[in-house]
């Protein structure tokens, strides 16, 4: 009961070919592969803008404090 021969795989194959039909199983790898390709981009294009721009949310924080904090120093009394 060990590992599958190249014609228990050659059988699947043409099993799910004619299932699924070669139309349809190219429309499926050409989605799973412009999905991995915008997955692969995306992570490129996030590591580039974490370094380069600080998060939208901080800089809105930063003016909103900015008009409403007063910035002073506490001494302690001797």
């Amino acid at each position: 009961m060990g590992s599958f021969s190249i014609w228990h795989w050659l059988i699947v194959l043409l099993i799910v070919v004619m299932v699924f039909g070669t139309k349809k199983l190219k429309n499926i790898g050409e989605d799973l592969g412009g999905a991995v390709k915008g997955f692969k981009a995306g992570m490129k294009e996030g590591e580039t803008s974490a370094e380069d721009k600080e998060p939208a949310q901080v800089a809105n924080a930063k003016s909103s404090a900015d008009k409403t904090t007063i910035d002073v120093e506490a001494k302690q009394k001797s």
